[in-house]
């Protein structure tokens, strides 16, 4: 993130001389976010932020609290981290040094430092590297344990989304979103989905999925309902979707977009929209027709948190340039009843699918997926007001900000903004370019500034099947190596740390450190 640019725009958001730049696309060869976010100019959703927040009707302001008392809870776990090690750095080298900073980690972390990098410390001074790596992965361990049993809530709470998805037309919903910190919290914050039996999760860089990994995923799910009939018997017309979704910066689109495709968002649409008819196209290829898949794609904007639904028309098919903005329909619902808000809400679906030009389509589509659009675009509503009630509309962080790099499993209890670059893989060849983007990103987060790179490797075991565990920490100690061979520069300089651990796939499961070699 460029800094000087971050603070210069915050500053210009107070200007009574900003001017309102930019519109929205509507039937032309662009699919711009609204610039309305660019500095010193009216909020798209709120026109009184940030001095006065906006009240619809649709939100829901008791889990918007309970939420950021979890991103509160989560992330002053990592930011007291560097201003309690520049303290302990500054006690100097004494005889009781050890003692006395292991006593200023505990009353400021709330853990312990390793013994032997203190007990080393009066040859050249404690090794900050080191003691930042270990303190990030000990409050990583905090927060999981911590937020475990939110997990287990949204578990039970997700038999509701689970419904929700079969009641719509759907046996599955596999999520594959971009790896950017800036939407870890697209499932709890962002679209307000829970963790549910249902929806399968991926991130990958520029939301660029693995194709013959979804296939794969698909075939699972199909064998399923023909062998257990879970969640519908293969005889019932449900369908599979496939879910896409981008990111793009309404403040800074040339700079703080996807960086996996340079900040050019039309690029960034347009590649994930490809992906996902490569996905269809293989499912059709492969088993015929026959096999019902629907896809779905999705903006973000990482400002605001405002999504961005691009609307299939009646064949299924998705437009770049079809689509509803949940900031604009946000605005217009202000002042609306709970009743007539959902109203307008799918008649901003039926717009949608009735526009021209580029965007043109066949028809609207199915009634469950107009259900479930309209379902996403209330849930986000919330968010919308979240970022206005607790970040004045527009987050401060506007670009990069992660504290660590997660490889493998996500954690499910810290799903917050910026908290993690998230790189799913099972070996590091095929994970290449999803790690080189997260190792770029923390060039500039954590080697400039003279700290290590934090990754923290995790998957998921499943304790009923024998052997699970060995065989996952075997994997472990493999990525590790081979992220060690990857970036041997950096390891050799003291900047690249790794972590092991593993969980049972029990949600709300104890968090077990994997030793690596």
């Amino acid at each position: 993130m460029d800094t000087r640019r971050s603070s210069s725009m915050r500053r210009a958001r107070s200007d009574p001389r900003g001017q309102l730049a930019g519109g929205m696309a509507r039937g032309r060869a662009r699919s711009g976010w609204p610039r309305a976010g660019a500095v010193g100019v009216e909020h798209p959703a709120c026109s009184t932020l940030p001095e006065r927040g906006c009240r619809h009707a649709l939100v829901d302001r008791s889990e918007n609290a309970r939420l950021y008392e979890c991103e509160q809870g989560i992330k002053e776990r990592f930011d007291c981290i560097v201003p309690t090690l520049q303290e302990i750095a500054a006690l100097g080298r004494g005889a009781d040094f050890p003692g006395r900073e292991q006593e200023w980690a505990r009353e400021r972390l709330g853990f312990e430092l390793p013994a032997a990098v203190l007990e080393r410390a009066w040859v050249r001074g404690p090794d900050m590297g080191a003691l930042y790596a270990h303190a990030v992965f000990s409050a990583l361990a905090r927060a999981v344990a911590r937020f475990g049993d939110r997990i287990r809530e949204e578990l039970a709470a997700g038999q509701g989304w689970d419904a929700l998805l079969v009641d719509c037309g759907f046996h599955a919903m596999n999520v594959s979103a971009c790896a950017d910190g800036r939407l870890k919290g697209l499932f709890p914050y962002i679209l307000r989905i829970p963790a549910a039996n249902l929806v399968r999760r991926s991130a990958f860089a520029g939301a660029l999925f693995d194709v013959e990994e979804g296939v794969r995923h698909w075939e699972q799910t199909e064998l399923r309902r023909f062998r257990e009939g879970f969640p519908t018997t293969a005889d019932v017309g449900t369908r599979y979707l496939k879910v896409a979704v981008y990111h793009g910066s309404s403040l800074d689109p040339k700079h703080q977009g996807c960086a996996a495709h340079g900040s050019n968002e039309r690029v960034a649409t347009e590649a994930a929209l490809e992906r996902l008819y490569e996905f269809r196209r293989a499912i059709e290829n492969a088993f015929c027709c026959g096999a019902g898949t629907d896809i779905l794609l999705i903006g973000v904007d990482t400002d605001t948190d405002a999504i961005r639904v691009h609307v299939p028309d009646g064949n299924g098919d998705v437009s770049a340039y079809r689509y509803i903005d949940n900031a604009e329909l946000y605005r217009r619902t202000l002042g609306l009843d709970a009743d007539g808000a959902r109203l307008a809400v799918y008649e901003a679906i039926r717009n949608a699918s009735a526009v021209e030009g580029w965007g043109k389509g066949c028809g609207m589509p199915h009634d469950g997926m107009r259900r479930l659009i309209a379902t996403l675009l209330i849930n986000n509503m919330s968010q919308i007001e979240y970022v206005g009630e607790y970040h004045g509309g527009w987050y401060v962080d506007m670009g990069h900000g992660e504290r660590f790099v997660n490889v493998g499993d996500g954690f499910p209890e810290v799903q917050v903004r910026n908290i993690a670059y998230y790189a799913r893989l099972d070996t590091v060849e095929e994970g290449a370019a999803d790690l080189d983007v997260g190792v770029k990103i923390f060039r500039h987060l954590n080697v400039e500034r003279g700290l290590p790179i934090p990754v923290a490797l995790h998957y998921h075991f499943n304790e009923q099947v024998p052997g699970s565990r060995a065989r996952m920490e075997g994997k472990i100690r493999r990525i590790a190596e081979g992220i060690r061979g990857r970036y041997a520069q950096l390891a050799q300089e003291g900047l690249l740390y790794l972590h092991g651990s593993v969980q049972d796939m029990a949600p709300g499961s104890v968090l077990e450190e994997v030793a690596l070699i």
